[in-house]
């Protein structure tokens, strides 16, 4: 079945659910930011619409974000001229999944997805639909430290060295690596507490790189969930071909679920 294939590519234990990793009052909402253009990718679309095995790269989020029974909301930011694509359509009749425009900067596309939040929603994740290797179990684990901390975002320790240069000719210093975390998406938090991060940014005209930096700049703490390397982000031709190692090497295992299922039947 689709469903069984979703969770076994995504690395789902098929008895888990998202109730098990939350209090039963968190209302859990997404917002999935589809608006780049990828240049790096050097293609002829934007990254989000590349075929993946088959399917483009949005379609392998949607179907993992709305597959997820405690997921109440999914805001797609994208613009509008792209809503109309075949494969969208199928999900337009979806009461759980709305959509927002993007903005000039990433900090604009949050704000406007946010916006489209369920009013009673006490997480929100934001995302990048250049991330469609993220499993559940990253993603259950990351609302389970955001409702215990305020704010939880998926990283993992770095692996290479780091030398810091100052004019980009000379190394400055070598980086400690037992320090230095490679962050990921989602990255999750409580709404108010993003609006709040947002407003004191802008107001201290303060430059911001990723989502949980504005609860940083407030002096909140930000939980580490130690997240997955194959999380990768798509950004250039290389990481194409590795996305699909990894998602073929996640199929196989649909194949032997369903010899085993054959086999059980068999019995």
């Amino acid at each position: 079945p689709l469903h069984v294939y979703s969770r076994v590519v995504h690395q789902e234990p098929l008895n888990l659910r998202m109730a098990d990793a939350l209090p039963a009052e968190e209302k859990c909402s997404f917002v999935l930011l589809a608006g780049g253009s990828g240049s790096r990718m050097k293609a002829d679309r934007p990254k989000q619409f590349l075929d993946l095995l088959g399917k483009p790269v949005l379609q392998w989020d949607l179907e993992l974000l709305l597959d997820i029974d405690g997921i109440d909301r999914v805001v797609l930011v994208i613009a509008e001229e792209f809503r109309s694509m075949d494969f969208l359509k199928p999900y337009a009749s979806n009461p759980r999944l709305s959509f927002a425009n993007p903005g000039k900067e990433r900090q604009n596309s949050v704000e406007n997805g946010l916006a489209g939040v369920t009013d009673d929603c006490t997480l929100v994740a934001i995302h990048d639909a250049a991330r469609p290797l993220v499993t559940r179990d990253s993603i259950y684990r990351c609302f389970s430290d955001a409702a215990e901390h305020g704010a939880a975002v998926l990283a993992v320790p770095c692996k290479p060295t780091i030398k810091e240069s100052a004019d980009g000719e000379f190394v400055l210093k070598t980086l400690d690596r037992s320090r230095l975390w490679d962050i990921q998406t989602p990255q999750i938090m409580r709404p108010q507490m993003l609006r709040d991060g947002f407003a004191n940014a802008n107001k201290k005209d303060l430059a911001v790189t990723d989502d949980v930096s504005v609860v940083e700049l407030m002096g909140k703490p930000v939980k580490l969930t130690v997240g997955e390397y194959t999380n990768l982000k798509l950004t250039t031709p290389e990481d194409m071909i590795i996305a699909e190692t990894i998602l073929r090497d996640r199929g196989e295992r649909v194949g032997l679920l369903r010899r085993l299922a054959r086999w059980l039947r068999g019995k």
